[in-house]
């Protein structure tokens, strides 16, 4: 029984990972950059979250949709002022600046709020319910299905809308898609909005399931994350869904079973396998560049 319920717990924490893997792999997709700030963006997605609810009294369905729309336009924002004057540079120049954002926003928040971690109150009214002597809270449930649904909607829009087939466009050839007529400079912009708006989502199911946001919660999430989009295949949003879920059980059965101190350690001794044995990841595609 307490497989089972470490198993839940797994897929409940590897939900939350797979929703911040769906931003990583879509700016990676399409823009062929690594967003290190993406973590960051839900920790103020959660803080937004919070100062709506606590402090202005905001219905908590609206503070959801505040949520999303300030980290979609923080996202635009970050891309406009800290990656689109750097889009020819090399990888390195735009990771490391990448990074530089990282801690702006952290040591931003450390200014506005402090550094101590704030009490958040779940905004999840589903009611749980229990198996015997497992318990499933609402958290989890909703946690589950909105990671579940967001996958399939944002695989639907990406293969059947003009902006979705865009992206598709942009992610293989931009000179190509430029010529064809479409807006690079919109499409990754519009990437972006997208990204930071489910790392949102992501940060207000984190801070209901876990009670707190800090000036630092979302530093970790963000860093598994990535080793989740590695795992499942970066730029495939099935194998973000899919690595999420996965590293979410391998940590809850990490602490369970081995040790707590050496979860994290063995979550990125996945990352090394993975990249030593299938660097695409399960369901990532291997390219070959064209000379």
């Amino acid at each position: 029984m307490e497989l089972i319920a470490q198993l839940i717990n797994g897929l409940n924490l590897g939900s939350i990972y797979a929703l911040i893997a769906l931003g990583y792999t879509m700016v990676y997709g399409i823009a062929k950059m690594l967003n290190f700030a993406h973590g960051d963006v839900i920790m103020v997605g959660a803080y937004t979250l919070s100062v709506a609810v606590s402090t202005l009294y905001v219905p908590v369905y609206i503070s959801i949709i505040i949520s999303m729309a300030v980290c979609s336009l923080l996202g635009v924002l970050i891309e406009t002022i800290a990656y689109k004057p750097l889009r020819q540079s090399s990888p390195l120049t735009v990771l490391i600046t990448a990074i530089g954002v990282s801690y702006f926003l952290e040591s931003l928040a450390l200014l506005i709020f402090g550094s101590q971690q704030q009490q958040v109150h779940s905004v999840v009214t589903v009611k749980g319910f229990a198996i015997g002597s497992i318990e499933i809270t609402g958290e989890s449930i909703v946690t589950l299905g909105t990671t579940f649904i967001i996958m399939v909607l944002l695989t639907l829009f990406i293969k059947h809308t003009k902006t979705g087939k865009a992206m598709l466009a942009v992610s293989e050839d931009k000179g190509a898609a430029e010529l064809m007529g479409i807006s690079v400079n919109k499409t990754i912009s519009i990437t972006f909005a997208i990204g930071s708006a489910l790392a949102a989502v992501a940060g207000v199911l984190f801070v209901s399931s876990y009670g707190f946001v800090g000036p630092y919660t979302g530093a970790m999430p963000g860093i598994k994350a990535f080793v989740a989009a590695v795992l499942g295949g970066i730029g495939s949003v099935p194998g973000a869904m899919l690595g999420g879920i996965l590293l979410g059980i391998i940590e809850s059965l990490s602490k369970a079973y081995i040790s707590t101190q050496l979860s994290d350690a063995i979550v990125f001794g996945v990352l090394i396998v993975v990249l030593l044995v299938k660097p695409s990841g399960l369901l990532g595609r291997k390219v070959t560049d064209k000379v």
